[in-house]
């Protein structure tokens, strides 16, 4: 059995306004998982003290870690990572089409990394996309095209997971589920992962191409994990069907 966590950290700045990469790091650790990975880290930033904060999550956990940066600015970076302990080499990391020329809007960016498990290649595909109906309708058509999981090269097993602000109604988390399927509803009773104090709202999402076998997901509502961020972590247990 093989464990992924996903987790906004919200740049590791709790519901109690004290930034604490450690104290995501352990919340994590308390999961135990194979894979981790983390949407609004930040790395050099002014606003977070100039920490970078997804070498200090992966060391904390004893793992190593990719990052990509949706926003760069000199020193400053912002963006999305994948930490693990197992052998791992980023395929493609990229930003994702979107509205950034209108005033305020975030860059949006993906992470692809395949991670050697089982003597197996699984391909991890990381992403945060965006608030508005459109964007998302932009960057989910860009997450199943050719430069993603359309790629020959991201061939089952596939995880595409992440922050999707999508909940299960709308137009961007059908497209994903008519590709791959939901690791919450294939588990059982899917568990919403925002607002971390009082949940209510599923956007957070893990999907599963046909050779993975979820075994269970549970979203972690530990007292430290409703503090820690404004979204919960996201984890999902798993196998692969044997293979060829």
């Amino acid at each position: 059995m093989h464990r992924i966590l996903t987790y906004n950290v919200h740049r590791c700045r709790g519901g109690d306004g004290r930034l604490s990469p450690a104290r995501i790091a352990e919340v994590i650790a308390s999961a135990k998982p194979d894979i981790v990975t983390l949407q609004e880290v930040d790395v050099g930033r002014r606003r977070s003290d100039h920490v970078d904060q997804a070498n200090e999550i992966a060391r904390e956990l004893g793992m190593q870690m990719h990052f990509h940066p949706a926003f760069h600015v000199l020193e400053e970076r912002y963006g999305d990572a994948i930490l693990t302990a197992h052998p791992s080499r980023i395929v493609h990391a990229a930003n994702l089409p979107g509205l950034q020329h209108y005033p305020g809007m975030e860059a949006r960016g993906a992470l692809w990394a395949a991670v050697e498990i089982d003597g197996r290649e699984l391909q991890v595909v990381n992403a945060h996309i965006g608030l508005l109906a459109y964007e998302r309708k932009l960057q989910v058509s860009a997450l199943l095209g050719p430069d993603w999981t359309g790629n020959p090269a991201c061939k089952d097993p596939t995880i595409l997971i992440g922050d999707f602000n999508a909940v299960p109604r709308s137009r961007a988390y059908r497209r994903m589920a008519e590709r791959f399927t939901d690791a919450q509803r294939a588990a059982g009773i899917p568990r919403p992962t925002f607002p971390a104090r009082l949940p209510v709202i599923r956007i957070d999402h893990v999907f599963v191409s046909q050779s993975i076998k979820v075994l269970k997901t549970e979203v972690i509502r530990t007292p430290l994990a409703r503090v820690a961020s404004d979204h919960l972590p996201l984890v999902m247990d798993f196998t692969f069907a044997p293979g060829p």
